[in-house]
């Protein structure tokens, strides 16, 4: 069965004014949608044509002469991840339970805060920031380039920021740190980054 868009999780306004309807309708409507469709094409006749989007990417992963199967299936999930990652009036805190974790992680929130927008903010050139529990179930920080994704080293996404530029040149142009405070602030669905631990 052919993979499709999935909707975003709120009206395409839903975000403003921190991120736009026009970044979310090129975002989501035409970098999203273009990811769907190649790896569609991709997929055409291919042994892995019928199989789950995450069986797709770990099927793809690290095996060069599948590159560009793996870079388009990292990307429709990593997309449908990060839409669900934010929420209208969203930032703020987590739980307290789920807060004391990170301070127990990382020394204190406001270090966990500094830590993830350095994550995002030095990821050179396109990729993501992520919040992440290993295979022993801490939680530790990961960025990584492109389309590349914690599920193929093994760890498991509870949050991400999108650092491509397309995610916010609109609105910030080349203000990314702005961005990032900005998602952290105002926009992350902590119920969301809950319910993948």
């Amino acid at each position: 069965m052919p993979h499709t868009l999935p909707p975003l999780p709120y009206d395409m306004s839903a975000l403003e004014p921190h991120i736009t309807a026009n970044t979310l309708s090129y975002h989501h409507g035409k970098h999203h949608q273009a990811y769907v469709t190649n790896l569609n094409n991709l997929l055409q006749g291919h042994a892995l044509e019928n199989a789950s989007l995450e069986d797709v990417i770990m099927a793809a992963a690290g095996k060069p002469d599948m590159a560009g199967i793996f870079n388009n299936a990292a990307q429709v999930w990593n997309h449908t991840f990060y839409w669900n990652c934010m929420k209208p009036n969203g930032g703020g805190q987590p739980s307290a339970a789920f807060k004391a974790k990170i301070e127990t992680a990382f020394g204190s929130w406001e270090k966990f805060l500094a830590d993830f927008k350095q994550a995002a903010v030095t990821q050179f050139g396109s990729g993501w920031a992520w919040l992440v529990k290993d295979a022993s179930g801490a939680l530790k920080l990961l960025k990584t380039g492109n389309a590349d994704l914690p599920m193929a080293h093994q760890m498991t996404a509870l949050l991400t920021c999108d650092v491509w530029e397309h995610a916010y040149y609109l609105d910030y142009q080349n203000r990314r740190p702005d961005y990032v405070e900005t998602f952290l602030n105002h926009l992350v669905n902590w119920d969301f980054v809950e319910s993948q631990m």
